[in-house]
């Protein structure tokens, strides 16, 4: 009999959540925050591929790999030898102070993934936020401007300067005080939502008129903003992509005024959508690229990449103690290599079968409302009524603890929707498991309205 984690799909041989699971959960609320947002009662413990498996030997398929971070899967072999090799030479040193090859070398793969007319540098950073705080800095320094523009349903980050470009959950901002000044927001073009009728091709002109004719004429002049920041699909705001056509109007209009447009591929990046960013699906050239999660299979690195024109701050302007460590590097240099050398396209084969197997939810499934996203970056929405659009977190989360008792990991995303967001290295079978599944959460949840 193989052992758990040689399984490939689930192996549950408990009641959830298991009695070791249990204590561990009880021993958790003495000690940690309480401001966690825990969705089920998983107690990891092992993970290899796209299975996890909790400390009571119950084995689950991994569809949330960590917030989309375990690109590569739990523990690749690959990624494991680069990071001892590493660990035993050199562990850190910083990069602020000193040199090691390390960093260019990284640079240098993720220059290569952005082509466009002019050469990017890049800064390394230990997290998504970390990236956009960066960024945010990069892009006032630049343009010697101080304000910026973001969208509703929009996650950029937790700390201060990046929670105030967030506007995904008003908890999220609620009893921290002022933020920084000078950030406005504007809808963000969400077909599925579109108070207009548009399709998800077309969504968003009334959006791009309000920006140009009401924001710049009656509240910020176009050359007092920095930058627009945008999520080519968004996150936590429930998995909704942007059209192209207005990813490319919206590099327009700041080519026009000397805005920089800073994309937010934290997420959406490294691969998960079946190109190297999510943008590429537009054909634009963004100013400022914001990446993490995905680019380290799990280990704490993030960078933004910049036009050379752009990143010409000078000697002392930012600095990090511990982004672009040797060991994260490490285990970076072995993503991208397996990523490039397979993954991204699995990707893409993955999605395309995923959505060949669920675009038809809505018309089978009363409680699904839209199926959206790009290779493995997959949202469903999920209603209480279709013609009204009735959002319904309450099912959604029925559905999501559901999965979780038949061994299937999912996170959930904006006010209803459920994400999925597996490793980039899930076949068939694997797929298969997760759309039976939720197809069967979905008639029991049916059951109950």
């Amino acid at each position: 009999m193989p052992t758990t984690l040689e399984v490939k799909t689930p192996r549950l041989v408990t009641a959830l959540p298991g009695p070791k699971a249990k204590q561990v959960i009880e021993y958790d609320a003495k000690f940690m925050s309480p401001s966690f947002s825990r969705e089920y009662p998983l107690v990891a413990e092992k993970g290899h591929g796209a299975i996890v498996e909790d400390v009571d030997g119950n084995a689950f398929l991994d569809f949330a790999a960590g917030i989309a971070v375990c690109s590569t899967g739990h523990c690749h072999p690959k990624v494991v030898e680069a990071i001892q090799k590493q660990a035993a030479e050199l562990i850190h040193i910083s990069g602020t102070d000193f040199y090691h090859h390390h960093m260019p070398q990284l640079a240098e793969r993720l220059v290569a993934t952005m082509p466009g007319k002019e050469h990017k540098k890049v800064f390394f950073g230990n997290s998504g936020t970390e990236a956009v705080e960066g960024a945010i800095k990069l892009a006032r320094y630049a343009t010697k401007r101080d304000k910026l523009i973001a969208f509703y349903g929009c996650f950029h980050g937790r700390t201060l300067g990046s929670l105030s470009l967030t506007a995904s959950k008003n908890t999220q901002r609620k009893h921290f005080g002022a933020l920084l000044g000078g950030v406005e927001h504007i809808p963000f073009p969400y077909a599925y939502r579109c108070g207009y009728g548009h399709t998800p091709e077309t969504c968003g002109t009334e959006i791009l008129e309000l920006l140009e004719q009401q924001m710049f004429k009656k509240l910020f002049a176009p050359e007092e903003i920095a930058a627009i920041i945008i999520e080519p699909i968004q996150g936590e705001g429930g998995f909704v992509p942007a059209p192209a056509f207005f990813l490319q109007e919206l590099q327009r209009i700041c080519n026009r005024h000397g805005i920089m447009l800073i994309v937010d591929e934290v997420q959406s990046g490294v691969g998960r959508t079946g190109k190297w960013w999510s943008y590429e699906h537009a054909g634009i050239e963004p100013d400022i690229l914001c990446t993490a999660k995905g680019i380290a299979s799990g280990m704490p690195l993030s960078a933004f990449i910049a036009k050379e024109s752009v990143m010409t701050w000078k000697r002392g302007s930012h600095g990090t103690t511990y982004g672009g460590n040797p060991v994260c590097i490490a285990s970076a240099l072995a993503t991208l290599d397996l990523i490039e050398g397979g993954y991204m396209e699995n990707a893409r084969k993955m999605g395309d079968y995923i959505f060949g197997r669920i675009n038809d939810w809505p018309q089978r499934f009363k409680v699904v409302g839209d199926v959206r996203g790009k290779g493995l970056m997959i949202g469903i929405e999920i209603v209480r009524d279709q013609k009204t659009k009735e959002k319904a977190a309450d099912v959604r989360d029925a559905v999501i603890n559901g999965a979780f008792q038949k061994g299937l990991l999912l996170l959930s995303a904006g006010e209803n929707s459920i994400r999925m967001s597996p490793p980039l290295l899930i076949d068939e079978e694997q797929a298969d498991f997760a759309v039976r599944t939720l197809e069967e959460c979905f008639r029991e949840a049916e059951k109950q309205i």
